[in-house]
């Protein structure tokens, strides 16, 4: 980066958002050649979407997005990036965005495996007794961290470059996250045996195993706590309880089950592990404000054919 201060990182802005532009004219959603880079790109502002983010960081080069987590919103633009260091399933939309200006952003996994050995590498201190805290957050961008990613969007000219030099950029993405505000819940989470990493392994869980019956004293049982302190943790770093974590995935897959493989609605409920079709009309109507007949119509009718599953 030539120039150092606002002007300098607002000139590198621009840098990227014409960047990720010329690369989403075809597609607006590219899964590039980058393994984990996605460069996105929005003409409008939409309604709030069901997903689930994982582990990923989410860096806006124009326009805005808000993501809410239960109670908790969190809106990101061209001046602040967003952190997820574990699966959680989120509301999510556009707020800034037009055919002249659009929403260009682009969403990077985060290789937890790999925070851990930069740690090791870097002989970054373990956190003793980290407070529980949320696995999503929002920080500023640094100058330093947008040409780290403009230099990651730029291999995408040169494909042959991308599998030496892709890890090492990646890897310096994720020393800096570490090395800033943000670095201690990461450290939290790739730290083995931590609160924050048993609690990731149990998203983890329920993510495969949604369709079985919960056992909450077996999984706090498989983290190494009591009850009480995997509820306490879990709803910290998720913002929701075990229970609830669990009803999101069922009824979210349950809905793309109808919407995208045309399932009765008996038939998606009894899949996501359901045992009353009643008790699934009623939570669904609950999570998304119609029965489910109704809105997966209603759906349709707006073309909507896939129910949002991962980050944009």
């Amino acid at each position: 980066m030539s120039k150092n201060g606002t002007d300098g990182i607002s000139a590198a802005r621009s840098t990227l958002a014409k960047k990720i532009y010329r690369w989403t004219e075809q597609n607006d959603h590219l899964l590039s050649e980058v393994p984990g880079l996605m460069l996105v790109r929005y003409e409008a502002p939409t309604e709030p979407m069901s997903a689930m983010y994982e582990p990923c960081i989410c860096l806006v080069a124009q326009g805005a997005k808000r993501v809410q987590l239960g109670d908790e919103e969190y809106i990101y633009d061209e001046n602040h990036l967003l952190i997820t260091s574990v699966g959680l399933p989120v509301m999510a939309n556009i707020v800034r965005a037009s055919k002249e200006e659009p929403l260009l952003s682009l969403v990077l996994k985060i290789d937890l495996r790999m925070v851990a050995q930069l740690m090791v590498d870097s002989n970054l201190p373990v956190p003793r007794n980290p407070q529980p805290g949320r696995g999503m957050a929002v920080c500023e961008v640094s100058g330093p961290l947008l040409d780290s990613f403009q230099r990651l969007v730029d291999l995408l000219d040169t494909p042959e470059d991308i599998p030496i030099l892709s890890p090492l950029i990646h890897k310096e993405i994720l020393y800096r996250l570490l090395m800033g505000e943000l670095g201690p819940r990461l450290r939290n989470i790739a730290t083995a045996g931590s609160h924050g990493q048993q609690v990731a392994k149990a998203v983890d869980w329920l993510k495969e195993n949604y369709a079985k019956q919960l056992k909450v004293e077996g999984l706090a049982k498989a983290t190494g706590m009591s009850v009480s302190t995997f509820h306490h943790h879990f709803r910290a770093l998720t913002a929701m309880s075990p229970l609830q974590f669990q009803k999101w995935l069922r009824l979210h897959e349950a809905r793309r089950l109808m919407l995208s493989e045309s399932q009765d609605a008996t038939t998606a409920a009894l899949q996501v592990g359901y045992e009353s079709p009643s008790q699934f009309s009623r939570e669904y109507k609950r999570q998304f404000g119609a029965p489910p007949l109704r809105d997966i119509k209603t759906l349709h009718q707006l073309g909507k054919t896939e129910v949002v599953s991962g980050t944009a």
